[in-house]
């Protein structure tokens, strides 16, 4: 096995944001069931070592091409573009607006103790979600605007924290 072939080029996947996840499980597996470190125990200890590395890097690039937002962040790392650089913090204005109304519906929803206005809010956000997602396989797959798709990789990172914190309101409201 080749260790410097991409994510995608590991599990025979096109290079793009927008990707099958039933084959990415499908290859996944496949691929941890050949590298698995127990298929080696009878192995010289070189091989063993070899085939922990590859385990590894399964498991992290698997864990990197299933989430969205790590997803959108290799794909650009692989076009020279760090969008976790901390002096690019540039979001659009009507998208920290949203926020600021969003985390005021949270305390809200806090303050008052209201499930469904936690629930009515988490559909909202996962709808947001979905629709930046749905923007970030465009401007990457088709428009190939690599400066727009590392700021909706941005806002997929707000909505995450988001999605959480609703998560974890939820928490309090139950205790």
């Amino acid at each position: 096995m080749d260790f410097s072939r991409t994510h995608f080029e590991l599990f025979g996947l096109p290079t793009a944001y927008a990707l099958d996840r039933d084959k990415l499980d499908a290859a996944y597996r496949e691929l941890q069931n050949a590298v698995h470190p127990d298929r080696f125990a009878a192995q010289p200890e070189s091989e063993q070592r070899v085939a922990m590395q590859w385990a590894t890097q399964v498991n992290e690039a698997y864990q990197t091409l299933k989430h969205p937002v790590n997803r959108g962040v290799y794909l650009l790392r692989l076009q020279g573009i760090d969008t976790l650089d901390a002096s690019n913090t540039k979001m659009s204005p009507a998208f920290l607006m949203q926020q600021m109304e969003w985390r005021e519906s949270i305390e809200d929803a806090r303050a008052g103790k209201s499930v469904t206005a936690l629930d009515a809010l988490s559909d909202e956000l996962r709808a947001a979600h979905r629709r930046i997602e749905a923007q970030l396989a465009e401007l990457i797959d088709a428009a190939r605007d690599f400066a727009a798709a590392s700021e909706a990789v941005r806002q997929l990172r707000f909505m995450d924290k988001l999605i959480a914190e609703v998560g974890d309101v939820y928490e309090e409201l139950e205790s």
